[in-house]
Protein backbone atom coordinates (compact mmCIF):
# COMPACT_ATOMS: atom_id res chain seq x y z
CA UNK A 1 0.00 0.00 0.00
CA UNK A 2 2.89 2.28 0.66
CA UNK A 3 4.06 1.64 -2.88
CA UNK A 4 0.68 2.57 -4.27
CA UNK A 5 0.52 5.71 -2.11
CA UNK A 6 4.01 6.67 -3.24
CA UNK A 7 3.06 6.07 -6.84
CA UNK A 8 0.04 8.36 -6.49
CA UNK A 9 2.13 11.02 -4.80
CA UNK A 10 4.73 10.87 -7.56
CA UNK A 11 2.05 11.00 -10.24
CA UNK A 12 0.47 14.03 -8.60
CA UNK A 13 3.85 15.78 -8.48
CA UNK A 14 4.50 15.05 -12.18
CA UNK A 15 1.05 16.32 -13.15
CA UNK A 16 1.49 19.49 -11.07
CA UNK A 17 4.89 20.13 -12.67
CA UNK A 18 3.46 19.65 -16.14
CA UNK A 19 0.69 22.10 -15.41
CA UNK A 20 3.20 24.67 -14.18
CA UNK A 21 5.25 24.30 -17.38
CA UNK A 22 2.21 24.51 -19.75
CA UNK A 23 2.52 27.47 -22.14
CA UNK A 24 0.36 30.46 -21.27
CA UNK A 25 -2.82 31.01 -23.30
CA UNK A 26 -1.31 34.11 -24.96
CA UNK A 27 2.38 34.09 -25.61
CA UNK A 28 4.00 37.46 -25.26
CA UNK A 29 6.24 37.08 -28.29
CA UNK A 30 6.21 39.38 -31.33
CA UNK A 31 4.75 36.76 -33.69
CA UNK A 32 1.93 35.94 -31.29
CA UNK A 33 1.05 39.63 -30.91
CA UNK A 34 1.14 40.13 -34.69
CA UNK A 35 -1.11 37.09 -35.17
CA UNK A 36 -3.65 38.45 -32.67
CA UNK A 37 -3.57 41.86 -34.42
CA UNK A 38 -4.26 40.26 -37.82
CA UNK A 39 -7.12 38.23 -36.35
CA UNK A 40 -8.68 41.41 -34.92
CA UNK A 41 -8.29 43.29 -38.22
CA UNK A 42 -9.90 40.49 -40.21
CA UNK A 43 -12.82 40.57 -37.76
CA UNK A 44 -13.20 44.33 -38.23
CA UNK A 45 -13.05 44.03 -42.03
CA UNK A 46 -15.71 41.32 -41.96
CA UNK A 47 -18.06 43.48 -39.88
CA UNK A 48 -17.34 46.43 -42.21
CA UNK A 49 -18.42 44.34 -45.20
CA UNK A 50 -21.59 43.33 -43.36
CA UNK A 51 -22.36 47.02 -42.63
CA UNK A 52 -21.73 47.90 -46.28
CA UNK A 53 -24.07 45.12 -47.40
CA UNK A 54 -26.80 46.44 -45.08
CA UNK A 55 -26.31 49.96 -46.48
CA UNK A 56 -26.59 48.68 -50.06
CA UNK A 57 -29.78 46.80 -49.20
CA UNK A 58 -31.25 49.93 -47.56
CA UNK A 59 -30.28 52.03 -50.59
CA UNK A 60 -31.97 49.51 -52.89
CA UNK A 61 -35.20 49.70 -50.90
CA UNK A 62 -35.15 53.52 -50.89
CA UNK A 63 -34.45 53.64 -54.64
CA UNK A 64 -37.43 51.37 -55.23
CA UNK A 65 -39.69 53.68 -53.21
CA UNK A 66 -38.40 56.72 -55.13
CA UNK A 67 -38.99 55.01 -58.48
CA UNK A 68 -42.54 54.09 -57.47
CA UNK A 69 -43.23 57.66 -56.33
CA UNK A 70 -41.86 59.09 -59.59
CA UNK A 71 -43.90 56.67 -61.68
CA UNK A 72 -47.05 57.57 -59.74
CA UNK A 73 -46.36 61.29 -60.27
CA UNK A 74 -45.93 60.78 -64.02
CA UNK A 75 -49.17 58.79 -64.17
CA UNK A 76 -51.05 61.53 -62.31
CA UNK A 77 -49.69 64.18 -64.71
CA UNK A 78 -50.72 62.09 -67.73
CA UNK A 79 -54.18 61.61 -66.24
CA UNK A 80 -54.52 65.38 -65.71
CA UNK A 81 -53.62 66.07 -69.34
CA UNK A 82 -56.06 63.41 -70.55
CA UNK A 83 -58.87 65.09 -68.61
CA UNK A 84 -58.56 68.28 -70.68
CA UNK A 85 -59.00 67.05 -74.26
CA UNK A 86 -61.03 70.11 -75.33
CA UNK A 87 -58.38 72.61 -74.28
CA UNK A 88 -56.81 74.77 -76.99
CA UNK A 89 -54.49 77.74 -77.21
CA UNK A 90 -55.92 80.70 -79.11
CA UNK A 91 -54.41 84.00 -80.24
CA UNK A 92 -56.06 87.39 -80.48
CA UNK A 93 -56.20 90.77 -78.83
CA UNK A 94 -58.55 91.54 -75.96
CA UNK A 95 -57.95 94.64 -73.81
CA UNK A 96 -57.64 94.13 -70.04
CA UNK A 97 -59.64 96.42 -67.80
CA UNK A 98 -57.88 98.40 -65.07
CA UNK A 99 -58.58 97.18 -61.53
CA UNK A 100 -59.26 99.49 -58.57
CA UNK A 101 -55.61 99.32 -57.54
CA UNK A 102 -54.47 100.45 -61.02
CA UNK A 103 -53.12 97.07 -62.14
CA UNK A 104 -54.46 95.33 -65.25
CA UNK A 105 -57.13 92.69 -64.63
CA UNK A 106 -56.92 90.30 -67.56
CA UNK A 107 -59.18 87.47 -66.35
CA UNK A 108 -62.27 88.90 -68.04
CA UNK A 109 -60.23 89.65 -71.20
CA UNK A 110 -59.01 86.03 -71.40
CA UNK A 111 -62.58 84.74 -70.98
CA UNK A 112 -63.85 87.17 -73.67
CA UNK A 113 -61.08 86.11 -76.09
CA UNK A 114 -62.02 82.45 -75.59
CA UNK A 115 -65.76 83.11 -75.98
CA UNK A 116 -65.05 84.94 -79.26
CA UNK A 117 -63.33 81.76 -80.50
CA UNK A 118 -66.24 79.49 -79.47
CA UNK A 119 -65.04 78.30 -76.05
CA UNK A 120 -66.66 78.79 -72.66
CA UNK A 121 -63.78 80.19 -70.60
CA UNK A 122 -60.03 80.63 -70.55
CA UNK A 123 -56.87 81.67 -68.79
CA UNK A 124 -54.36 84.21 -70.00
CA UNK A 125 -51.13 82.75 -71.41
CA UNK A 126 -49.51 85.89 -72.83
CA UNK A 127 -50.12 89.58 -72.23
CA UNK A 128 -48.69 92.62 -74.00
CA UNK A 129 -48.39 96.12 -72.60
CA UNK A 130 -48.15 99.11 -74.93
CA UNK A 131 -48.43 102.88 -74.74
CA UNK A 132 -51.38 104.14 -76.76
CA UNK A 133 -51.45 107.81 -77.78
CA UNK A 134 -54.01 109.91 -79.67
CA UNK A 135 -53.16 110.65 -83.34
CA UNK A 136 -52.36 114.31 -82.51
CA UNK A 137 -49.32 113.20 -80.45
CA UNK A 138 -47.92 111.20 -83.35
CA UNK A 139 -48.76 113.98 -85.85
CA UNK A 140 -46.68 116.44 -83.85
CA UNK A 141 -43.64 114.14 -84.19
CA UNK A 142 -43.64 112.93 -80.60
CA UNK A 143 -43.89 109.29 -79.50
CA UNK A 144 -45.19 110.08 -76.02
CA UNK A 145 -46.93 112.93 -74.31
CA UNK A 146 -50.13 114.14 -72.68
CA UNK A 147 -53.13 112.01 -73.53
CA UNK A 148 -51.10 108.80 -73.83
CA UNK A 149 -52.03 105.85 -71.66
CA UNK A 150 -50.62 102.40 -70.98
CA UNK A 151 -52.81 99.58 -72.23
CA UNK A 152 -52.46 95.86 -71.48
CA UNK A 153 -54.14 93.21 -73.57
CA UNK A 154 -54.30 89.42 -73.71
CA UNK A 155 -52.59 88.15 -76.86
CA UNK A 156 -53.04 84.40 -76.24
CA UNK A 157 -55.16 82.31 -73.91
CA UNK A 158 -55.72 78.68 -72.93
CA UNK A 159 -59.40 78.02 -73.64
CA UNK A 160 -61.80 75.24 -72.62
Amino acid sequence: MAVVAGFFAASAAVIAGAQERAPPAHEDGFLAAAGRWFDEQFGKVGSGFQDAQKNVETFGREAGVAATTTANGAKEAADAVARIPNTRTVSGRETCRVALNGAPDCMAAANALCRNKGFGSGKSLDMTTAEVCPPQVYASGRSSGPGCKTETFVSSALCQ
